[in-house]
């Protein structure tokens, strides 16, 4: 029965993890919910005042919100509220929905009312696709992007959205000459209503005639411009005045928000964002196969390009490392068990509890609702030679009393299943407590709370899930073959001493440690002046929150002044895309400049996003970024900030600002928080490890105001209403109507001609009706005037705020941002009403080492607890706990050899590497308590104990131990960042406290027995 059900494990666990789906990490998303709203015609103050605030207002106490940031454009409110972990994403959308039907009826008239974005997130954001055309003019390519590719793509199962920005957004446009429409008394309302009616179809209802029902349509929609032109406003003296009569009809192209290229040449770009729990790359290869079979049908020398960014790359190649990993970890644990055993059967059962525990880790995993990803595979990988332990100490103890008993004469052998039998409850105890204490071990990293422990979460469960399989495998699977597979006679007298590896490591072993029994306190006063040079060297170890990690792609954000055109920016984005082509890592760049109509992202048309996919050649990865910081350093005006699209997103979750680190300042006035922004630079500048330092531009930038003047527009008998109409309409469009092309459907707008618009004297100089329908000119009632105001204002928590934003290189990110705090708290005098906050992911890392110290505490009386439970005796548990220290100097030297950086993945390697560790003192202690009750003294007890117990010590610390050498050297490859610093930590680790556990444990407990033998 117990082999039947192992053969069910493995082949409904390898059915499972074959159909489960596959990610990088985690879904590390907090729920959040975007709120969109338009406010036409409104300056960012305003939208700041009138529409943000309320908003924020209202759902900033809601149930489980934990943070509101907001955006206030021209024009647009963007609301970010974002619920705590765990909160579900349609309750929080409901939350959302219901507090905005208590603002809707707040807001001014005019505003659109407020919308969520669609259910997707930043972490969603899996795929960039590039269109261009040869011989297609830009308006085309925009076109077939969003009538043609858009839609094929937002079909696709799992598609949450599609943004799309760059090209030329296609309009048909009504372009009013006023002096015309003065000439033929037309008004602008006039204009507007000829417009709304222009393209529209009608029903005539139906009519029956020869038995037959026909349905009646007054046909008057057409997409002709010369049509559309010919359509009557009014009729005067008899005589019909039409559209083209006051206005050029054309086709034109809307005033752009962004822009985008490739290589530096225009191109549309496309933002594919998925649904949650969509398997990224089942829906990549659907997106792919989508994309090539739409590329037959697009017009020659349209080309859509889908190889900028993918986020299934990384997670392919990261799958693949941590795949490759697991293997080479497994072949590491093949050779030391039959290098030690020389024993084809034995190490066959030993190996047995590696597939049945890593598939039942699958099938709880599955059960749990995760998938796999780095993160469970990374857990498993870990667990990768402990999972043998247990039945390796199983396995050794059948094998040597089944020796024992074959060496006897026959008529007093035992049974083989007696024998069996009880050397398996022999050690049952202690494999049990030495897997529970790993367990507790392990149970602080479950208390870890926000991105990193949605993040490190399957690792755990994995981790705990695959040992715990390994020590039921150990007690029922292990037994069972063992009897089938050990009980030979003539094998076990063949090899009765053992194997010639095994004799020869024992006779080595118990010469040294009779010396070492000599040399007692010399041992003792060495180990602790290790432990106090590794805690040394523990608390002068940098600081940071996660690893960086490898994707292989680069996200540039490039940030002008804001102001300048969307041309100037454009050719700074250019100047910066043709500098990064000349590396040869680099083969292609994607860059997009401001905002994309339907994107929820405020950013203005003087920021660019450019993604830059990269191949290392002949050089490492910092030899690169040195290059790339050094070729963009020549480029002027623009702030540069180097990210990963991960990292970046990451960054961006944790502190609202894409850079490892995030300088809030507070305060009311926007002038004097961007001058002490700037300030704050310029103190910090100089510090070690500070790149890509910026302050986000909040500043004020050129306004064009029509100063109503109330007493003219009295005297000249014309509504406040309809003079701010007619600004709205007349100098920034207004959408009349639609016009329809087949399914295609573009906006009609209405708007005065450029030459009455495009200058501020033009706009003085151009014509606004008065009551009685006579056109006047504009600075007859209004006063044009060039000033200043926001370009836009970004708050949190009900707050405005700036941000000094930066990236770390070659330090740690804990030690950049104390000196920051220092020179900053030393320079910088802030006045009343202003307050920093720094944010990012050292306040994460902070966080979360509070909490694992904390719950480690917790999880050392859980062991001591568990250690008392066994052995009954406060002095034995302490004796066995000294592999802590022991396993701290080890785990110390390993990080600080290597990086000289604290992670909290690192972090929790210590806390595994302590349940790890503490095993082999369970094996020594309760062995020489066992031999101590059959009569043996102390000092053979100490060292026929030792000896008999090295051969499981060795094989399960260097298993343990020799399957994280892949994850260990190969720390930077994609997907293995994280774990590589629990693996380092945990092999050091363990090499340092088996190397001392064998000499220090023997010591401790000869010593601690000898005095209690006295006082007894």
């Amino acid at each position: 029965m117990v082999m039947f059900g192992a053969l069910l494990i493995l082949i409904g666990g390898g059915y499972v993890a074959s159909r489960m789906e596959v990610d990088v990490f985690p879904d590390l998303t907090a729920p959040t919910v975007v709120v969109l709203t338009e406010s036409h015609g409104m300056a960012p103050e305003e939208v700041e005042k009138l529409v943000t605030f309320p908003i924020e207002s209202a759902l900033n106490g809601a149930t489980d919100v934990r943070r509101v940031r907001s955006s206030s454009s021209a024009g647009i409110s963007i609301v970010w509220v974002e619920f705590e972990w765990g909160t579900d994403i349609f309750k929080a959308r409901q939350i959302t929905t219901e507090k905005l039907v208590t603002v809707a009826e707040r807001l001014p008239e005019g505003v659109g009312n407020p919308v969520l974005a669609p259910q997707a997130s930043i972490m969603g954001e899996i795929m960039l696709i590039a269109v261009t055309g040869d011989s297609t003019d830009m308006m085309n390519v925009r076109t077939l992007a969003d009538w043609t590719i858009r839609p094929r793509l937002l079909a696709t199962a799992g598609v949450a959205n599609v943004v799309v920005i760059g090209g030329e957004y296609k309009q048909y446009q009504v372009l009013a000459d006023p002096r015309l429409m003065k000439h033929y008394g037309v008004s602008l309302d006039e204009l507007l209503a000829a417009c709304r009616n222009v393209s529209q179809n009608s029903s005539g209802g139906f009519i029956n005639e020869y038995g037959n029902e026909y349905i009646v349509r007054g046909m008057a929609r057409t997409n002709d411009v010369q049509e559309l032109g010919n359509a009557v406003v009014k009729t005067m003296g008899g005589a019909p005045v039409k559209i083209a009569d006051v206005a050029a009809v054309q086709i034109g192209s809307a005033p752009k928000i962004g822009d985008g290229s490739m290589r530096g040449k225009d191109a549309v770009i496309l933002t594919v964002s998925k649904q949650p729990n969509t398997n990224t790359l089942e829906l990549t290869g659907r997106i792919q196969a989508s994309l090539a079979a739409m590329q037959q049908d697009l017009p020659k020398g349209v080309n859509v390009h889908s190889d900028i960014f993918s986020q299934s790359d990384f997670i392919n190649a990261s799958i693949h490392n941590v795949k490759r990993s697991l293997i080479e970890g497994m072949l590491f644990v093949v050779v030391v068990l039959f290098v030690f055993l020389m024993n084809w059967r034995s190490t066959l059962i030993s190996l047995l509890a590696i597939p049945v525990s890593l598939l039942v880790a699958v099938l709880a995993l599955k059960w749990m609702g995760f998938t796999i990803n780095t993160m469970s595979l990374g857990g498993m990988a870990i667990a990768i030679g402990a999972l043998v332990d247990d039945a390796i100490i199983d396995v050794d103890n059948v094998l040597k009393r089944l020796r024992e008993n074959a060496l006897k004469p026959a008529a007093e052998r035992r049974n083989a299943l007696e024998v069996i039998y009880d050397a398996s409850v022999e050690i049952r105890a202690s494999i049990l407590n030495a897997t529970l204490i790993i367990i507790a071990a392990f149970v602080p990293l479950f208390f870890l709370t926000g991105m990193e422990g949605r993040m490190l979460a399957p690792l755990g469960i994995s981790f705990i899930v695959s040992l715990f399989a390994s020590l039921i495998v150990a007690v029922t699977l292990t037994p069972v073959l063992g009897s089938y597979l050990l009980t030979n006679e003539k094998q076990l007298l063949k090899q009765a001493k053992g194997s010639w590896l095994e004799q020869k490591v024992n006779g080595w072993y118990g010469s040294a440690l009779e010396k070492a029994m000599h040399l007692k306190r010399a041992i003792l006063i060495g180990s602790v002046g290790l432990f106090i040079v590794a805690v040394f060297l523990f608390f002068r170890m940098g600081r940071s929150f996660l690893p960086e990690f490898n994707e292989g792609s680069l996200v540039i954000s490039a940030v002008s002044l804001p102001g300048i055109s969307l041309e100037e920016s454009n050719s700074i984005g250019r100047q910066i895309e043709k500098a990064l082509l000349t590396i040869p890592e680099i083969r292609t760049s994607t860059r997009r400049t401001g905002r994309a109509e339907l994107d929820e992202h405020a950013q203005g048309v003087n920021a660019s996003e450019i993604d830059v996919p990269f191949t290392l050649k002949d050089r490492d990865r910092d030899e690169f970024l040195e290059d790339v910081r050094g070729k963009l350093a020549g480029i002027t005006g623009a702030n540069i900030t180097i990210g990963q699209p991960i990292g970046h997103r990451i960054d961006h979750m944790l502190s609202g600002t894409r850079a490892n680190i995030a300088i809030k300042l507070f305060g009311d006035d926007l002038n004097k928080m961007y001058t002490l922004s700037n300030q704050i630079k310029m103190n910090i500048q100089n510090i070690p490890g500070l790149v890509d330092l910026s302050v986000e531009p909040q500043i004020e930038i050129p306004q064009v105001q029509i100063k109503a003047n109330r007493e003219m527009l009295a005297r000249y008998g014309i509504k406040v209403s309809d003079f701010t109409e007619f600004v709205d309409v007349a100098m920034a469009g207004e959408k009349a109507s639609e016009v329809f092309e087949g399914e295609k459907r573009f906006d009609l707008i209405l708007k005065y001609n450029d030459a009455n618009r495009n200058t501020i004297e033009n706009m003085r100089n151009t014509l606004i009706a008065d009551g009685s329908g006579q056109m006047i000119p504009l600075s007859n009632v209004a006063e044009v005037i060039s000033t200043k105001g926001p370009n836009t204002v970004n708050r949190e928590n009900v707050q405005r705020k700036v941000v000094i934003s930066a990236n770390v290189a070659g330090r740690d990110i804990r030690s950049v941002v104390t000196d920051i705090q220092k020179a900053v708290g030393a320079n910088v005098q802030l006045p009343e009403g202003y307050h920093l906050e720094y944010g990012g992911q050292f306040e994460s890392e902070a966080a979360a080492s509070r909490t694992l110290l904390f719950t480690s505490l917790v999880a050392l009386l859980i062991i001591l607890l568990l250690l008392y439970q066994e052995f009954k005796n406060l002095k034995m548990s302490g004796i066995i706990l000294l592999n802590l220290p022991l396993a701290l100097i080890g785990g110390v030297v390993s990080i600080w050899l290597t990086s000289g950086v604290l992670s909290i993945p690192a972090i929790i390697g210590f806390i595994t590497l302590f349940g790890v560790a503490t095993r082999n003192g369970i094996l020594l202690v309760s062995h020489y308590h066992t031999l101590q009750l059959e009569g043996y003294s102390l000092h053979d007890t100490i060292i026929k104990g030792s000896v008999d117990r090295l051969t499981p010590i060795l094989m399960t610390a260097l298993t343990a131990a020799l399957a994280l050498i892949p994850l260990a050297v190969a720390g930077d490859e994609p997907g293995n960042e994280i774990q590589s610093p629990m693996a380092k930590v945990i092999l050091g680790g363990l090499l340092s406290s088996t190397l001392l556990n064998i000499f220090v444990v023997p010591i401790v407990y000869y010593i601690v027995q000898q005095k209690e033998q006295k006082h007894a």
